[in-house]
């Protein structure tokens, strides 16, 4: 009877040890192809994604392309009737435009000036200065006589440095003041520079680090309202 019971215990621990390697196998393989489905899934992903960018990187180089033949016909067609800042302060002719300006009544322009060229690109003129010239170009095209236009241009912020005289920028960016030519161009026709003094307060600069025609306020914001109050116009030509 012993050895019955004894048999009997011994084929129950066989078949639970087999029972036990046959959960475990199953167990294994469940994992395992859950791991497979995933990793096919994250395949997948991926996949979508790269073909994405690849389509995306395809549509950005064909609207750069697209771009860059559109300025290419605009630069073979645009005039500088008052200052030549570089290509982007060009004017493309408009033939018989159906609504002009007043040439007889003065135009009191306050340009708002801020921003300062990246070092990559501090070599050359500031963007803001840029866009101003382009301004008063667009308002001779359209037939006014320059001597009706007043520009008034407040600097504060950064673009405090594009008003800086040689000595003074040369020692921050090594390199000689690529807007001192294009200002000198603006104080011919009339415009006058103000800084902002709690600009220069708080970025340290001196008076003395100006070219002469800077005029410094105690702040820009009393001659924002001060010269809009005369009928200025308000123009921000930082973007």
């Amino acid at each position: 009877m012993r050895k019955v019971t004894l048999l009997a215990f011994c084929c129950f621990i066989a078949l639970f040890g087999y029972s036990q390697n046959f959960n475990l196998d199953s167990s294994l393989q469940i994992i395992k192809a859950q791991k497979d489905s995933t990793l096919n899934a994250s395949k997948i992903k991926r996949d979508s994604a790269y073909r994405l960018d690849l389509h995306n990187d395809s549509v950005k180089t064909n609207k750069e392309y697209a771009d860059i033949i559109k300025w290419e016909k605009i630069k073979a067609i645009e005039i500088f009737p008052l200052l030549n800042a570089g290509e982007n302060s060009g004017v493309a002719p408009v033939n018989n435009p159906d609504e002009v300006p007043d040439p007889k009544i003065q135009y009191k322009l306050l340009f708002e000036l801020t921003a300062n060229n990246p070092d990559s690109t501090i070599k050359e003129i500031n963007y803001g200065l840029v866009e101003v010239a382009r301004i008063l170009n667009l308002h001779v095209a359209s037939g006014i006589p320059i001597k009706n236009i007043i520009p008034v241009i407040v600097v504060h912020a950064g673009a405090l440095h594009a008003l800086k005289n040689n000595e003074y920028f040369n020692k921050k960016y090594k390199a000689d003041n690529p807007n001192i030519p294009l200002i000198g161009e603006l104080e011919k026709l009339g415009a006058k520079f103000i800084a902002c003094g709690q600009a220069m307060t708080f970025l340290e600069i001196k008076k003395e680090a100006f070219i002469p025609i800077v005029k410094v306020s105690l702040t820009a914001k009393t001659v924002l309202t001060n010269y809009q109050l005369k009928g200025f116009v308000l123009m921000d030509v930082n973007r």
